[in-house]
């Protein structure tokens, strides 16, 4: 009886010892990161800064605090973001392929549909040396400013989904109009498969689908219905998987290189278990939000292998497009092609290894 009568004083001091802890080890570390995230703290982003954030503050010693923003607390969108890292006035700053095109034009690369084929292509690919490639770029173009430390995944990956129809084949998505944010690479690929592109700001979607403003989009399903979409009529969804959701993570380079080595390797260990924390949340969100769709009436279609093959057959336009528009464009696009069949023909022998 007496046990369970002090355990709520128990667990508060525990939690207030913690919380002390971590007071002291802040105002005790020898450099503090401020990283900035997205508002939600239920995704994978915030996932992974918090693996982060433990990981590093504790292998350190309390060397390093990481303190976390979440939102437009330090900075409103991706150019004024990645402003703040160049500057130093933050450390750390999470982007989409989108948030960053501005400064890094090349990571549309992500943006570039059908090049991965499925999460352990993806994976192989973003522990690889197409990483480091993108890394030198960026550093380059910053003027040794902000540095590329790892890129994981922000909502898996991006599906056809639209109110109208069961899309099976490109054919099926003529005339649709489907929502693009406003930049050249998604309207050239919704335009590459016969639909409409419609550039909508997010806030807008909900509305839009209502009123049938757009008819279709191009988002993974735990945005789907974390938006609640499928209230608005969006009923069917094609897993054509076109576009891996790429997170870049970056991290001001002169706070880098200001810690000695050891720490340096501590942080670089800190973004590989962020990584891999990023990598598995959305697997494992996605199931019961698949799950919810079904369930209130919604539609999903797997292409056949075949049907894949028209959709790639269809975008190919696109690749000539960023090639040819994007700087650096030749050179990403081809290595992310090697690194891609190199990841394929490994994983490939591996099945082989086990199924034979």
């Amino acid at each position: 009886m007496l046990s369970r009568l002090f355990k709520p004083f128990k667990l508060g001091v525990t939690v207030l010892f913690g919380l002390m802890i971590g007071l002291g080890a802040a105002i005790a570390a020898d450099y503090n990161l401020r990283a900035v995230v997205g508002p939600d703290l239920n995704d994978e982003d915030y996932d992974g800064i918090v693996v982060f954030k433990d990981y590093v503050e504790s292998r350190s010693n309390g060397a390093i605090s990481v303190e976390i923003f979440a939102g437009t607390q330090l900075c409103a969108n991706g150019a004024e973001c990645l402003q703040g890292i160049s500057d130093g006035t933050m450390d750390v700053y999470i982007s989409t392929s989108g948030g960053a095109a501005g400064i890094f034009p090349y990571v549309q690369i992500f943006d570039l549909p059908y090049l991965l084929r499925d999460d352990r292509v993806a994976e192989t690919v973003l522990r690889g040396d197409f990483v480091n490639l993108l890394r030198q770029k960026a550093l380059e173009d910053s003027n040794g400013t902000i540095r590329l430390m790892t890129i994981g995944n922000t909502g898996g990956w991006r599906n056809f989904a639209n109110t109208q129809r069961v899309i099976q084949e490109p054919s099926d998505m003529e005339g649709l109009k489907i929502r693009t944010v406003v930049a050249d690479l998604p309207q050239e690929l919704v335009k590459a498969l016969g639909g409409s592109p419609t550039p909508i700001p997010w806030p807008e979607l909900f509305t839009s689908f209502q009123t049938g403003v757009v008819e279709g989009s191009k988002n993974g399903i735990t945005d789907i219905m974390g938006m609640k979409f499928p209230d608005a009529g969006l009923k069917y969804i094609t897993l054509d998987g076109h576009a891996y959701m790429g997170a870049l993570w970056w991290m001001n380079n002169e706070k880098l290189m200001s810690m000695p080595e050891s720490l340096r390797q501590v942080v670089a260990n800190g973004f590989t278990e962020l990584q891999q924390a990023t990598f598995a949340s959305p697997k494992r969100k996605s199931i019961q939000a698949y799950t919810d769709f079904v369930e209130i009436g919604g539609n999903i279609y797997v292409p056949t292998p075949d049907q894949k093959q028209m959709f790639k057959d269809a975008a190919a336009p696109v690749y000539e497009w960023f090639k040819s528009n994007v700087k650096g464009g030749q050179e990403v696009f081809d290595a992310l092609v090697e690194a891609a069949a190199a990841a394929e023909a490994e994983i490939d022998m591996l099945n082989a290894s086990i199924i034979n």
